[in-house]
């Protein structure tokens, strides 16, 4: 068996990129059988280190390599037995040499390079004392010792984590082998060289200790690209060690660490390639880049690029080097069967990948026809290549190329090249008859008609195509009127115009149906959850009426009864006629259909990506100025890309908007989409997950726009949120994060976030579906629960409250995923469970506050003892979300709620306690919120001045104002015969705004 999966590793890594774990057991089993005397197989299993070391980057495997080159060295010169042919062969030159290029490769590990270079330079140090003396003249410098000094000085100049570990090894040297004179010039000539290298690793090194993931690798590069002269050095060893990582990732099945693999390596090409790479080390990184993401169009539309480009600059003096050629890589690439659908059964492949690949390819063999370095059968060749790439696009997916990228290439080829506008009408009646519902087919198959004098076709077509459901047919009739008006006459032009008019009408009819149909879907839906009933009760369960809690032996706990605040206001609801029911159900659809046409910023909103850098608001108002009226523009930077959202003030406006895709501004061609097809709604994750929890995971699927959070103000156990990306592929790519277990039990719920299903993912009525279970047993289980309350209905979840040391506090909630299922398990309340009687009451706040206007305990009013435990937050940021504010502030403390006021850029948070509140108000470290301090003070009364600064850093304890005195709390009502005893002081009675203050000298006379 170990044979046989030895034998797949070596078979995996002939063909594809392999990471150390592959690599390490094949190399130990070669070096487990080595005889060292027998130089062919030591020289083989070197052979097998430099393969895996073209792979990826593994401090492991270089070190593992180092320590063999040495172990090959000692065996081959210091032991008595070798043979004299091994020492002719490893000297120590070769040593040294071998050494040195594997620590170079390396040498980029700014955290982890130092293993190797130890290596390297002990066994340095070591060769260097193996040395006579006679033969060292260390006072003269020989070579050897200006070789280590060298090494080590060379080692000062690079970031690296163990800098003074490099400068200790270097003052280690100069005293042992440097005279005692020149000790303090050569240690301060080496502080300086080391400085600027030193400064370097520490700007990194808090980056360098959070490379926990992915997007931590993407957002490192990302920042080092940003800078205007990018630290080749740096950036290069980062991009290696992202690689590296994404593979072992992919390795372990981590889903969407493919895709982010690709990205790397996209991006370590580019920069290579605009740093200006050596053509060797080019071709290098290519051939190492098709092993590893052997899927991606994209890194072989690049090789063959560089292949191209590589010949084309060739001279006649140049001594050509033999490389692959392009119909070679073309066919290596498609002989992977990784761009091409097998069968119906089979995957889907990505057009995205095919497209490039397939342009690559044709645009190369056709700039060798403009350059005459063709034959007669190159046309023909050129031809085939761009229809078996339509073909494999075609057939890869029911998408396939919705931009026809390969159709314009090749009706392009037909027009200019080979003169065949025939064959040019024909390629664009078969795309238009395999794109039957998409305007741009049609309108792209009416302009080569056009170009091509087929007027009379193009015009039929008009006609024939104008009623068709098409995906956007105002856009068809846009380019028909435009041809009227340049081909046609004023009678085609007028009846066209009249086609138009009554195509249009049948559309509108139709949308109208179709969003009636939508609408009494909805309200059928709306009315059969208000008439569900609770389910029957089990006969299992005691009912009662009270509401009791069973605390300690025998003793009972009143709770809050259900039948009180929202409850009876739905049992009242439940009482009336029919006729007023219904009646009132007329006017709250009526109300739920004004609201759908009022704003509605989902289906009324654009997403504009990749546009250039400085654009501004008003070039965007020009390139949709005809699409309708415009409500806002919001433009933002991002760190690779800048972009906006255009919210128009009419749904209407939307498909005319989506025309304008790969439209170009100042040059610049641009993506516009619908805003919701680019973002997500998550659910069901973990309650400890927060900003940066869901930023790591859905970042590895593309560059996001924006994370927003529900607000927790009316419901703490919300736990959803909005994660919207900068293109609709990479949202589509994060769906397969759908149905993940992220811990037991609790798998991920992921969707496109489709305003049609709004309803849907929302929790508004979470409250109602959610029931709150009190005298729970310290020994009660999820399964405890899952087991009494699923037979009421299903149940979405159950989160059981813990302390801080993961001990039960007594309480759960459950949520079931009806309304009516929730209603029926209130009658487990007083159900015996694990030798506890339970309460359950719905988890509505408004039924469950009957009682907190009471502070006896305090003397405290309501809104006092709140305003006691709240603090206020200044100079927060534009846009400040309410529930990642308070994600932030949880860190620090308890929070019960924050209500942000966007105007005033200030937000309110109430937290568990005065002193949960004390914790951020004492705080001496300030609290960053998006790169701003958050300036943290006291919530006063309405009209009381702030505090007073006394200078310095002095603590300034809470004004009068905010501190209510003891016992002067509430106002009481004046009890029984208060009325009378206030007539019989009469005028001894003295009001408290008449008395004058008294000093201790009237109060000793008082007494006397």
């Amino acid at each position: 068996m170990d044979s046989q999966v030895l034998e797949a590793r070596e078979m995996a890594a002939n063909y594809v990129a392999v990471g150390d774990e592959v690599w390490m057991p094949i190399i130990d089993d070669k070096i487990a059988a080595l005889v060292m005397e027998e130089g062919a197989r030591v020289a083989e299993i070197l052979e097998l280190y430099e393969r895996a070391e073209r792979d990826y980057l593994s401090i492991p495997l270089l070190r593992k390599h180092v320590e063999f080159l040495i172990n090959v060295y000692e065996h081959s010169n210091v032991a008595d037995d070798s043979p004299e042919e091994l020492k002719e062969v490893f000297t120590s030159q070769w040593a040294r040499d071998a050494i040195d290029a594997v620590v170079t490769k390396g040498v980029g590990h700014l955290s982890q390079s130092q293993q190797l270079w130890q290596l390297q330079r002990d066994w340095e140090l070591d060769m260097l004392d193996r040395t006579p003396v006679e033969e060292r003249h260390v006072w003269q410098q020989p070579p050897l010792v200006d070789y280590v000094q060298n090494l080590i000085l060379a080692r000062l100049q690079q970031p690296h984590s163990e800098h003074e570990d490099t400068f200790q090894s270097y003052s280690s040297f100069t005293t042992k082998y440097k005279p005692a004179g020149e000790y303090e010039g050569l240690l301060v000539a080496a502080s300086k060289l080391r400085s600027r290298a030193a400064k370097a690793y520490e700007r990194r090194e808090a980056t360098e200790l959070g490379l926990t993931s992915l997007n931590a690798y993407a957002q490192y590069i990302s920042s080092e690209r940003r800078a205007k002269n990018p630290d080749v050095f740096v950036l290069t060893g980062v991009y290696e060690r992202a690689i590296a990582e994404a593979a072992k990732r992919r390795f372990s099945g981590e889903l969407g660490a493919e895709e982010v693999l690709r990205s790397f390596w996209i991006g370590y090409l580019d920069f290579s390639r605009t740093r200006g790479a050596e053509d060797s080390e080019m071709t290098t990184l290519l051939r190492r880049a098709t092993r590893s993401v052997p899927a991606s169009g994209e890194v072989w539309a690049r090789y063959i690029r560089h292949l191209e480009k590589s010949k084309s600059d060739l001279t006649e003096d140049d001594v050509v080097e033999e490389t692959e050629s392009i119909p070679d890589a073309y066919a290596r690439a498609l002989s992977t069967n990784l761009f091409t659908k097998l069968g119906k059964g089979s995957p889907d492949r990505d057009p995205e990948q095919i497209i490039p690949l397939v342009l690559a390819r044709a645009s190369a063999e056709k700039h060798a026809i403009e350059a005459g370095r063709a034959n007669e059968e190159s046309f023909a060749d050129l031809v085939k290549i761009v229809e078996d790439g339509l073909a494999m696009v075609r057939g890869a997916s029911k998408v396939g190329d919705p931009r026809f990228r390969l159709e314009k290439f090749l009706s392009e080829l037909y027009l200019n090249l080979a003169g065949m506008p025939d064959a040019a009408v024909q390629l664009w009646a078969a795309t238009a008859q395999h794109y039957k519902s998409s305007w741009a087919s049609w309108v792209a198959y009416t302009d080569v008609l056009i170009r091509t004098d087929h007027h009379d076709l193009a015009r039929s077509t008009f006609q024939e195509v104008s009623t068709k459901n098409l995906d956007y047919p105002e856009a068809l009739w846009d380019a028909w009127i435009n041809f009227e008006y340049a081909h046609g006459s004023l009678v085609s032009l007028e009846e066209a115009l009249v086609r138009i008019e009554r195509a249009r009408t049948q559309v509108e009819a139709r949308r109208i149906k179709e969003a009636q149909k939508a609408f009494e879907i909805a309200r059928a839906q709306y009315a059969q959850e208000r008439e569900n009933v609770p389910a029957p009760t089990p006969a299992t369960i005691p009912q009662t009426d009270k509401v009791t809690v069973a605390n300690g032996a025998g003793e009972s706990m009143d709770v809050d009864e259900i039948n009180s605040g929202a409850l009876g206001k739905r049992k009242a609801d439940d009482d009336e006629p029919a006729e007023a029911t219904d009646g009132k159900r007329q006017r709250l659809a009526s109300t739920w259909s004004q609201k759908c046409v009022g704003r509605d910023r989902e289906n009324c909103t654009v997403f504009v990506a990749d546009l250039p850098s400085g654009t501004g608001e008003e070039q965007l108002k020009t390139l949709f100025k005809d699409c309708g009226e415009i409500r806002e523009v919001k433009i933002t930077q991002l760190p690779q890309v800048l972009v906006a959202t255009v919210e128009f003030t009419a749904r209407d406006s939307v498909p005319a908007a989506l025309t304008k895709d790969k439209k170009r501004i100042d040059g610049t061609e641009v993506n516009v989409h619908l805003a919701w097809r680019s973002t997500l709604y998550v659910t069901n994750f973990p309650e400890k997950w927060d900003d940066a929890s869901v930023r790591d995971l859905f970042g590895q699927y593309g560059p996001l726009f924006d994370v927003r959070w529900p607000s927790k103000k009316f419901k703490t156990t919300r736990r959803f949120c909005y994660v919207q990306y900068i293109s609709p592929q990479s949202a589509e790519r994060a769906l397969g994060l759908h149905g993940r277990e992220v811990e037991p039990e609790r798998t991920l719920n992921v969707y496109i976030s489709n305003p049609e299903h709004k309803k849907g993912r929302t929790d508004a009525d979470a409250n109602e579906r959610e029931v709150y279970v009190a005298g729970l047993s310290k020994f009660t289980t999820r399964d405890d629960l899952q087991g009494l309350f699923s037979t009421y209905g299903p149940v979405k979840d159950i989160r059981l409250a813990e302390d801080k040391n993961g001990q039960l506090k007594g309480f759960a909630f459950v949520e079931f995923q009806n309304e009516a299922d929730a209603r029926a398990a209130l009658s487990a309340n007083n159900y015996e469970l694990k030798k506890r009687r339970i309460a359950v009451t719905l988890a509505d706040t408004r039924v469950r506050a009957k009682n907190r206007e009471s502070f006896a305990d305090t003397g405290f009013g309501r809104r006092a003892e709140a305003r006691n435990r709240s603090v206020r937050i200044r100079n927060l940021p534009p846009d400040a979300q309410e529930g990642l504010l308070q994600q932030v502030l949880e860190k620090f403390a308890v929070v019960k709620r924050v209500e942000v006021l966007s105007v005033a850029r200030e937000a309110i948070v109430e937290l568990e306690s005065a002193a949960e509140a004390g914790k951020l108000t004492l705080r001496t470290e300030p609290i960053v919120f998006k790169g701003v301090n958050l300036d943290i003070s006291e919530e006063l009364p309405s009209g009381a001045a702030p505090p007073t600064k006394t200078g310095g850093t002095m603590f300034v304890p809470r004004t009068a104002a905010s501190r209510p005195r003891a016992g002067l709390g509430r106002p009481r009502k004046p009890g029984i015969g208060s009325a009378a005893t206030a007539n019989k002081s009469g005028g001894n009675s003295i009001s408290r705004g008449d008395q004058t203050g008294k000093s201790q000298n009237d109060f000793r006379k008082m007494l006397g």
